[in-house]
């Protein structure tokens, strides 16, 4: 037995000799570890000793930057004190010369009040008179405006009520002409009644006038009836139906009557619900006919109610009011899907009395806003006089009240300038004084400051501090590197002395498999020695079984040759026999096809010619059939025919030149196209609409020319408010722009003057001392100031009750912050002004002052002071 390939591969190490090994290796870790403790500690020892070097060198370095900053230091104070005495000095000298300044303004202020003050006592004397006039003027115009008003709500009401009158008439008018179109009759109710023929009465339903709710029940009631023709006498019945036969107008319904008085027998009252003939009212000629229509039809008002009543009168038609009909054996009901006749002849009464009424009202209220229109005409023209008296008036005595605001406005202005001025100087003195005194105190603290001696440095070590700190972090590196080269050699003994241990075990669990692995082959080879003894005897008792199988098998294997041979020749008789049996079912289901395909066809040929000509097969055969003669085609309208060109006869039915001929037939009828037998109403409908496009064309052309009439009203009134008002602007600018530049000149031009509407403005400025207009060539500050004095202008020409400044005097000097004050002080008087600045001098003029501040927690607040009033205290 030979041995298995794992026991050759077993390591032949003692286990004993591994572990004495790592016994050995674990020696070596414990030592290593006291070197590496040992060297930790080196490791502390070093780090102590950086640590102090470091900090003794940063505290030298703190002492050194101390000693450098305090010298710094002291020259810095020096040189602020210097500059602060010269700033002070510069301060009194500026201050002296503010202090002549406000001298001299004041004495000019004092001289311009004193001269404004005398012209405004001359003036008031001369607009006592003017007030006289201005009695009763306003209200005049108040009077008038209240009758414009008046008027102007009494059109705007007509002509909302005229409008919703014109859209309620086009919608009546639109609905008779939809139901107009519906109740047209059809080709054959048409060809009767347009034939002529006597007798002819018209439409039933134009002969019925229906009690409101029961229109459905009388058109459920007389179903196809509802849209019969009247005719008088059975025969006018009988010459409209033969009519129709010939002109081939279709099928109508007939409904004869007869001039003989009939007599109608009194019945009692329904058991439930109405007559339903109670409901139709009619001429007495048609009278006796629909009674014989509705007889014994009731009108109730639901389905329950129909069929209570049928179960307690099965003889009667019970019938209710939305159609639905319950008689004996029959129920008819549900939604409709279209109206009949009936239905339509009333409803289209009741939309054409709707529209007669609507075209009454709407004549009516022409009137009454042409009317209307001329009160507010009238209104308006009163409204303009009593207006432009106004402005006359009121022009007047803007002029004066503008002088006597000019001449108070400049003698306040003056008082204000001499008093602003007077506190100005008072607070210049102040501020003198107070320079004075801060410059001696400057130099005082200057002179001390120079005088103190400067501090030692001492040595400075920190060469020497900054190389011991050196030595140590060198010291300290050369440790941790030991300690780290230490630590790396105990991890390797301790990873080879484990590794050691783990062969060890490996080994003695290799060794122990190895003997169990030996033990199982031992047992196996037993097992094996006795199949093999038990095989040889089974084999020779399977040598002699094969043997009788072979001979039983060849005898089998000839039989089934001999039966493989008679089913071959079964199965060729089968397929032949099959073949045979699949040809017949083709020939036999072909023929069940072609003669259900013959039959299907003669059934569709006959149906189509039933529903097309209206005759049974036999009878077409009879006279159509291919043994009769064919009749000749007839000649068309406008053929010429030769003189002694005998008449066409009839000749004989051949099927090729037949079918030439339909063809040839079929493409003259394309060529044709479709036949339209709604034409006529479509070209009705059609000149009706294209008759009220027409009249809403002229509506709108008319509509039209008096909004261009309107127009032209409106330009005429633009143009001429904004000429009045350019005019008033440009007087103003011109003696604005003098004021706000004295010596110079400053107009406006228009671009266009021809034009009004469309033309532009420009402004030309000519600053004293300069020859130049146009406003980009201007300084900053004298833009500014220009569009300040066109807004000025505005303000003037057409007052306002408040105005918006935002700093509109930020680019301007103080001598044209002045003339811009006094201009503000000019607008005061008439309005009220909102100045957002940051000039003092223009917060000198408000009367109140607010700002927006922010407060120790954060959130702004608004600060507001009253100036006037503290001022006035």
């Amino acid at each position: 037995m030979q041995p298995e390939e794992e026991d050759e591969h077993v390591s032949g190490r003692d286990p004993e000799q591994l572990e004495a090994e790592a016994r050995s290796l674990r020696a070596q870790e414990f030592e290593l570890g006291r070197e590496v403790e040992g060297l930790r500690d080196a490791l502390a020892a070093t780090e102590s000793s950086r640590l102090r070097a470091e900090e003794e060198f940063a505290a030298e370095q703190r002492r050194i930057q101390a000693v450098e900053a305090a010298a710094a230091d002291r020259r810095e104070g020096l040189a602020t004190i210097e500059g602060k005495v010269n700033a002070a000095v510069s301060r009194r000298d500026a201050r002296a010369a503010e202090i002549a300044r406000l001298d001299d303004q004041i004495a000019e202020a004092r001289q311009r009040a004193d001269q404004a003050q005398a012209e405004f006592a001359r003036v008031e004397v001369d607009i006592v008179g003017l007030d006289q006039g201005e009695l009763g003027l306003d209200e005049a115009h108040e009077r008038a405006q209240s009758a414009l008003a008046s008027a102007d709500a009494a059109v705007e009401e007509l002509r909302t009520e005229e409008a919703r009158i014109e859209r309620a008439r086009a919608a009546a008018d639109a609905t008779c002409q939809a139901l107009e179109l519906s109740m047209k009759r059809s080709d054959a109710g048409a060809s009767v009644m347009g034939a002529g023929l006597p007798g002819v009465i018209g439409a039933l339903a134009e002969h019925l006038h229906i009690d409101g709710g029961a229109e459905h029940a009388v058109a459920a009631v007389l179903g196809d009836l509802a849209n019969a023709i009247v005719v008088r006498g059975q025969s006018a019945a009988i010459e409209a139906v033969a009519l129709l036969k010939e002109t081939d107008a279709g099928r109508a319904a007939l409904v004869v009557v007869d001039d003989s008085p009939s007599s109608s027998t009194a019945v009692s009252a329904p058991p439930n619900g109405r007559w339903l003939r109670d409901f139709v009212r009619c001429d007495d000629l048609v009278r006796p006919v629909v009674d014989s229509l509705l007889n014994n039809a009731a009108l109730v008002d639901d389905v329950a109610a129909a069929m209570a009543g049928h179960r307690s009168a099965g003889h009667l038609t019970w019938v209710t009011s939305a159609g639905d009909v319950v008689a004996r054996g029959v129920v008819r009901g549900g939604s409709s899907v279209s109206e009949s006749l009936v239905e339509v002849q009333t409803a289209y009464d009741q939309a054409k009395a709707e529209l007669n009424d609507l075209i009454q009202r709407s004549e009516r209220l022409r009137f009454d806003l042409a009317a209307a229109r001329d009160s507010q005409a009238e209104a308006a023209a009163g409204v303009e006089r009593a207006l432009a008296r106004l402005h006359e008036s009121d022009a007047e005595m803007a002029a004066v009240a503008e002088q006597l605001g000019n001449l108070g406005q400049a003698s306040r202005a003056a008082a204000g300038e001499g008093d602003r001025l007077a506190q100005a100087l008072m607070a210049a003195r102040q501020g003198l004084e107070a320079d004075e005194a801060a410059l001696t105190q400057l130099r005082a603290r200057l002179d001390a400051m120079q005088g103190e001696p400067l501090a030692d440095p001492g040595a400075d070590r920190r060469p020497e501090l900054e190389q011991a700190a050196q030595s140590a972090r060198t010291q300290e590196v050369d440790a941790r590197l030991a300690m780290r080269t230490a630590e790396e050699r105990m991890t390797a003994v301790t990873d080879r002395a484990v590794a050691l241990e783990n062969d060890a075990q490996v080994e003695r669990r290799a060794r122990q498999a190895a003997a169990e692995r030996r033990e199982r082959r031992a047992r196996d080879l037993v097992v094996a020695q006795a199949i093999v003894q038990a095989v040889t005897i089974v084999r020779s008792h399977v040598d002699v079984s094969v043997a009788q199988g072979q001979r039983v098998r060849s005898e089998l294997q000839r039989a089934a040759r001999e039966r493989a041979d008679e089913l071959v020749v079964v199965r060729e008789k089968l397929r032949a026999l099959a073949t045979e049996l699949e040809g017949l079912r083709d020939s036999v289901h072909r023929d069940e096809l072609a003669r259900a395909e013959q039959r299907m066809r003669i059934e569709q040929i006959e149906a189509k010619a039933l529903e097309d000509f209206g005759i049974e097969a036999d009878v077409l055969i009879a006279e159509y059939g291919p043994d009769q003669l064919v009749p000749p085609s007839p000649r068309a309208p406008g053929d010429e025919i030769p003189e002694g060109e005998p008449e066409p006869q009839p000749y004989p039915y051949v099927r090729a030149e037949q079918e030439k001929r339909l063809k040839q037939a079929e493409r003259g009828l394309a060529v044709l196209g479709k036949v339209n037998p709604l034409a006529l109403e479509e070209y009705s409908a059609m000149e009706e609409r294209h008759r009220f496009l027409t009249e809403q064309l002229d509506d709108l052309k008319r509509t039209r020319d008096d909004l261009l009439d309107i127009v032209k009203e409106v330009d005429e009134r633009v143009e001429q408010v904004f000429t009045e008002a350019y005019r008033d602007v440009e007087r103003e600018f011109e003696q604005v722009f003098a004021r706000l530049f004295p010596g110079g000149e400053g107009r406006l031009v228009l671009t266009n003057p021809s034009d009004m509407l469309n033309t532009g403005i420009d402004v030309e400025a000519r600053p004293p001392g300069k020859r130049v207009k146009r406003l980009s060539l201007l300084s900053g500050g004298e833009r500014s100031l220009t569009a300040v004095a066109f807004l000025v202008a505005l303000f003037k020409s057409r007052p306002s009750p408040f105005y918006v400044l935002d700093e509109v005097e930020a680019a301007l000097d103080d001598v044209n912050l002045g003339r811009l004050i006094d201009m503000i002080e000019e607008l005061r008087d008439s309005s009220q002004l909102i100045v957002i600045t940051h000039q003092k001098r223009t917060m000198e003029i408000a009367d109140a002052l607010y700002g927006v501040s922010m407060r120790g927690d954060g959130v702004t607040q608004v600060i507001g002071q009253r100036i006037r009033e503290a001022v006035s205290a």
